[in-house]
């Protein structure tokens, strides 16, 4: 199995594809992927391919049946047969490719023809550089195992089988490259894209999130080297693990800039280095130790789990703890970070309607494709699991007396399931935590299975945290200590536009509600004035229990209703410590 790919036309986004198979089977079937791990929806890569032809040894067409959306059979009399494809690639994102004058980039599932019944055979690659002048100066960055040609240069590649060569995702560009060695390994920092990182820091906080998960869960790391694949924008976020690597997107201001090493983390770098640390704890939990369901993967349909909640969830909780055990984020920064994913779970009521093992399985139709009553609706599990991690660690920690924590549970998890390659069911973590505790822990994990809230507030107290929940200061309140609360509440997301304000989200059960307004809907009056961005701030200046009457578009009809002033709800968090050594249980 040999795959030529060549960015043969930028300036139209398409890459050229060959792929010769020596020993093809007689009726050959061959597929591409509906979706890549780690990105739970249907995504239908094939859409996205164009013209494919095929031919035998000798040259002579042979002819293509398509079975399905993804599916094509060659009638062949069993030899060497070649095929021919372009790829329309003209998704910026961290799922499947881009290619324009300015860079290219792709997940191997979205580009890479699978040959039914060959998967396990050896799978090479042959990255060829584009024609256009102009880009001579392009190099290639990827995890992938090289077989020809210089480091970082346009050459041979090769992988065991096909589930990992469309493991190791490709940049290609103009790119900014420094490495590291963490642990022994060398990490490569990628950069696509117009910024002024400095890269002396950048890879100096990297190297202290890398070294700290790899000796949490032992050495030696499960690979040999790894690639960070950033493509900086002017606006931007999101990342995707990979075996040996991640592909990441941020903001342009989210890169770090100053000369001083030891610079304060300011937020958007704060927020960049917790992607880069969640991506990287991908590598041990979801890529190694995995759910039963993923082993092996069924890329042609959903494969359905109710442990998402354990492998995004407790990377989630992970990510932001680390840089902060690490030494990139202080204390102070770490409890704002956490306020922030508490303050999102307890400003959803989605969380009294579905539970974290129903968030896990329905991920591909609701978390996946969440519209403007999500927040209603549903709960995600990346954050309230980030949040039941957060239980699991305090309650190990206080009932153990700190002899133990989640960090025992991941190194178990490892040794019995990442390096065996077994894949975990729903009763994998309970057994290990009961193990730990000695005892019956139904009490615990029951709460994936309904929709309570967790009892963080009195474990917080048992490790010196004092939780409170305050109201929100305006729309810009993220959650965190020290900010008093509005005393009216309006239960709306909105935007300013020209003649008043887009409602984008409304809160069931809140004023706005109430007075019949509904995502989509255009307000532009309160109490005969039109409103403008600092509609809510104004609402403070009213009494409680006074109403106000309300205009609004929607679509082109005139609607009005009366608001009722509302004492604000509290659904922000602030957390603080209260005592000191007593924290020192958990904020080691």
């Amino acid at each position: 199995m040999h795959y030529h790919i060549h960015a043969i036309d930028p300036k139209a986004h398409l890459f050229a594809v060959t792929l010769t198979i020596e020993a093809a089977q007689a009726q050959q079937v061959l597929y591409l992927p509906a979706w890549l791990p780690g990105s739970y929806m249907i995504r239908d890569f094939a859409k996205n391919l164009i013209d494919i032809q095929v031919q035998d040894a000798n040259q002579q067409p042979l002819a293509l049946t398509q079975l399905d959306k993804q599916t094509w059979r060659v009638n062949n009399d069993a030899g060497q047969i070649q095929l021919t494809y372009q790829v329309y690639a003209w998704d910026l994102s961290v799922r499947t490719a881009h290619l324009d004058t300015t860079h290219g980039f792709f997940n191997g599932s979205s580009v890479f023809l699978a040959a039914k019944g060959l998967e396990e055979t050896p799978h090479s690659v042959t990255i060829a550089a584009p024609a256009l002048s102009e880009l001579a100066d392009w190099i290639v960055a990827t995890s992938m195992t090289r077989t020809a040609g210089e480091q970082f240069g346009f050459g041979e590649f090769s992988a065991p089988n096909y589930d990992d060569l469309i493991d190791h995702p490709v940049e290609m560009g103009d790119l900014t490259i420094n490495t590291f060695i963490a642990a022994g390994v060398p990490h490569d920092v990628v950069l696509s894209g117009k910024h002024r990182c400095n890269m002396a820091r950048l890879c100096q906080d990297l190297k202290a999130i890398c070294e700290y998960q790899i000796n949490l869960f032992g050495t030696p790391a499960p690979f040999a080297r790894y690639v960070f694949m950033t493509t900086v924008l002017g606006n931007g976020f999101g990342g995707l693990e990979h075996k040996a690597s991640t592909a990441l997107m941020c903001s342009r201001g989210d890169l770090p800039t100053a000369s001083d090493l030891n610079a304060p983390v300011e937020k958007g770098y704060r927020t960049y280095l917790s992607l880069c640390s969640h991506e990287y704890f991908h590598s041990w939990n979801v890529k190694r130790i995995k759910p039963a369901e993923f082993t092996p993967f069924d890329l042609s349909q959903e494969a359905y789990t109710q442990q998402l909640w354990a492998y995004e969830g407790i990377t989630s909780y992970y990510d932001d703890f680390i840089t902060y055990r690490s030494g990139c984020v202080d204390q102070s920064q770490y409890l704002t970070m956490l306020s922030e994913i508490a303050t999102r779970v307890y400003r959803g009521k989605g969380r009294f309607k579905q539970s974290l093992n129903d968030s896990s399985f329905n991920a591909w139709t609701k978390f996946y494709k969440q519209d403007e009553n999500a927040a209603n609706a549903i709960v995600s599990y990346y954050t309230k699991g980030s949040l039941f991690a957060l239980f699991l660690d305090l309650t190990l920690r206080t009932e153990s007396q700190g002899q133990y924590s989640l960090d025992d549970v991941m190194r178990q998890l490892w040794q019995d399931y990442g390096l065996t390659g077994k894949g975990t069911d729903v009763t994998s973590h309970q057994r290990i935590v009961e193990g730990l505790l000695n005892r019956n822990c139904d009490d615990i994990f029951t709460y994936l299975s309904n929709t309570d809230d967790l009892p963080l507030a009195d474990l917080f107290a048992k490790v010196g945290i004092k939780m409170e929940l305050r109201s929100s200061k305006g729309s810009t309140d993220q959650g965190g200590a020290g900010v008093e609360g509005d005393k009216i509440g309006f239960g709306a997301r909105t935007k300013a536009e020209g003649f008043g304000l887009r409602v984008l989200t409304v809160s069931q059960g809140s004023p706005a509600h109430q007075a019949g307004l509904s995502a989509g809907d255009l307000l532009i009056a309160a109490d005969n004035l039109q409103v403008n961005a600092q509609f809510e701030q104004q609402l403070q200046s009213y009494s409680v229990g006074a109403v106000i009457k309300l205009h609004w578009f929607r679509r082109d009809e005139l609607m009005q209703g009366e608001l009722r002033v509302t004492e604000a709800v509290k659904d922000t968090v602030s957390l603080s410590i209260s005592d000191a050594e007593l924290s020192k249980l958990w904020l080691l």
